[in-house]
């Protein structure tokens, strides 16, 4: 890209800010409803439910992907752009997407606000902190930590009646069965086995355990899935679902919850005020609901049932954005999220680049920091045509949920007229009712607009949505039924482990769980050196994790880490603030 192309930095500093007071007017929300964390973001009082309850339901839609390159491509600007056409349509639009974690921020990405013209702004306010939900999650979950290895501890060194005369009663916890670990909002290998404890007796019991990124915690999955018709309601089901989550087991076998800890309060007090999704927008001034923000390879990857709800009764259209590919954070929207809800999406956005095809048919590796391949930058038809199955499988993937498919062709300046049309022509093929370039970087919501009125159209078809599999499955067939109807796989093969943590799941009445797989975002398989659409694979499941407070099984397969690394040449290299105080190299 030439030096003369403005940067996403450059867009967002340059654009007028309104005032976020306007921007809540604009979508019907009243002064009293918002708590403000200055002129530019406010949080929603989730008490509005109850005003707005009775206002009719605007129409639902999910952005997705194809399987993504590690440098990702440009759902969130979709999500933006979209919006921002939508708008141009004279549609009252609201944007409802996740919170960015700083890992990929200061390690690969630099930043999730969007890009070009179709960008929430501020967006150096919105890739730094925000309004602090993702600091209490962190906080409230090494709380958990803590009491843990404090009651361990303590339990140790007293008998059962020095115990009582604290009003305590014996938990047992085995140090050896304790599945809570500590989190940090950064990707940091070193951490990722850990042995705490050391120093003396004062300090503590040693034992082993490790770090994952924060955006996995269980916190933050029950934060994006806590539903409710007010403050009130949703408070109590945030504390319900705290107390069921499980941290360990004692050696008998039987499950630690927070509420045995006696810490499912404490951890409920630290979160009520991240309940509130927080208010932003869009630079041509639509209003954006940020809330929530787990991976879509390790947790759910969607943002929270709440925002929607508030949204959903606000705007003509809500669209969302589920994480990485279709086989991912669509996935999981549609049999995790949807599932809680009840909530019917109308319509599915699927991304595809040009790009990021080439990957699939066999182009080379792609590696954030470095130049592209030249492959990636020139016409190349036959490469392109030889990745196209990504996209068949992953319109199929959406299309069995019963879900209209609309593909936007997120276009870059080194795509050619004749790759656009062959991507074009080959999502009508696979079964999406359209397919449209979108130019929503380059030019706003007017870049958008064919692509807003394919939604538009998409939304008023009949929809059959429904789920994949039923709540009674038992938990294996659940697995099986996504990895074959969903990752094209042949057989699931489970560790003994596996299988052993499943059985005692099922004894346990978790059985009726939906499964929320970890895998690798880089493949449609557990294998991300598979490109394309592979299919006939065995999937290891390594092992098998319950997240009773979220309301979830998640299977973790092949070597899927919960805490990212660090690449040669991280995106923080290129942050600083300037002699202005301005903030430089976050885009």
């Amino acid at each position: 890209m030439s030096s003369s192309v403005p940067s996403d930095l450059d867009i967002a500093q340059a654009a007028t800010v309104q005032p976020i007071a306007d921007i809540a007017a604009s979508i019907g929300i009243e002064s009293d409803e918002l708590i403000p964390f200055g002129s530019t973001k406010a949080k929603v009082h989730l008490d509005i439910l109850k005003r707005i309850r009775a206002n009719p339901t605007g129409k639902y839609v999910d952005v997705t992907a194809i399987t993504p390159t590690p440098l990702g491509e440009g759902k969130t600007t979709t999500t933006v752009g979209l919006v921002q056409g939508l708008g141009l349509l004279g549609k009252k639009a609201i944007a409802a997407i996740r919170q960015p974690s700083m890992g990929p921020t200061f390690g690969i990405k630099g930043g999730a606000a969007g890009g070009g013209y179709s960008q929430v702004v501020p967006m150096e306010e919105f890739n730094l902190h925000l309004t602090g939900d993702i600091h209490a999650i962190s906080v409230a979950h090494n709380l958990v930590a803590a009491a843990i290895d404090a009651r361990w501890y303590h339990e140790s060194r007293r008998n059962d009646e020095e115990l009582a005369a604290l009003g305590l009663e014996r938990i047992g916890i085995d140090p050896n069965r304790i599945s809570w670990r500590r989190v940090l909002d950064v990707n940091d290998r070193a951490l990722r086995n850990t042995i705490v404890g050391l120093g003396g007796s004062a300090d503590g019991i040693p034992r082993e355990t490790g770090f994952d990124i924060t955006v996995a915690s269980e916190l933050m999955a029950i934060l994006a899935l806590v539903d409710g018709t007010d403050y009130a309601s949703a408070l109590k089901d945030l504390r319900a679902r705290c107390a069921r989550v499980v941290v360990g087991s004692t050696s008998k076998g039987k499950s630690i919850t927070l509420e045995d800890l006696g810490v499912a309060g404490a951890v409920t007090v630290l979160l009520k005020d991240a309940l509130h999704p927080t208010l932003m927008q869009t630079l041509e001034g639509q209003a954006t609901m940020i809330h929530a923000g787990p991976f879509a390879n390790i947790a759910h990857g969607n943002s929270s049932i709440l925002a929607d709800r508030v949204a959903l009764q606000l705007g003509d259209y809500v669209v969302t954005e589920s994480g990485f590919g279709a086989d991912m954070g669509m996935e999981k929207f549609f049999n995790i999220k949807c599932r809680v809800s009840g909530l019917v999406p109308d319509a599915v956005v699927l991304v595809a680049t040009v790009r990021a095809l080439k990957t699939h048919g066999g182009g080379p590796k792609v590696v954030p920091g470095r130049p592209l391949d030249e492959a990636y930058t020139s016409e190349n038809l036959e490469l392109l045509e030889a990745g196209l199955s990504n996209l068949a499988a992953h319109i199929d993937n959406a299309k069995k949920f019963g879900i209209t498919v609309v593909v936007a062709v997120n276009s870059f300046y080194t795509d050619t007229e004749a790759e656009i049309e062959l991507v074009k022509k080959a999502a009508i093929e696979a079964g999406a009712a359209s397919a449209v370039t979108s130019d929503h970087w380059a030019d706003g919501g007017q870049g958008a607009l064919e692509l807003a009125k394919a939604v538009v159209a998409a939304c008023d078809e009949p929809s059959d949505f429904h789920f994949l599999y039923p709540d009674s499955a038992v938990i294996k067939e659940k697995i099986e039924t996504i990895a074959r109807d969903i990752y094209g796989a042949g057989a699931v093969e489970y560790s003994p482990l596996a299988s052993r943590q499943i059985a005692e799941f099922e004894s346990a009445g978790l059985g009726d769980l939906p499964i929320c797989m970890a895998k690798t975002h880089l493949s449609m398989s557990h294998d991300p050196t598979l490109k394309g659409a592979p299919s006939g694979f065995t999937v290891p499941v390594r092992e098998v994790r319950a997240s009773a407070g979220a309301g979830f099984i998640y299977p973790l397969l092949g070597e899927m880490r919960t805490m990212p690394g660090l690449g040669t040449r991280p995106a923080y290299l290129n942050v600083d603030i300037d002699e202005d105080g301005n903030i430089v190299g976050l885009f």
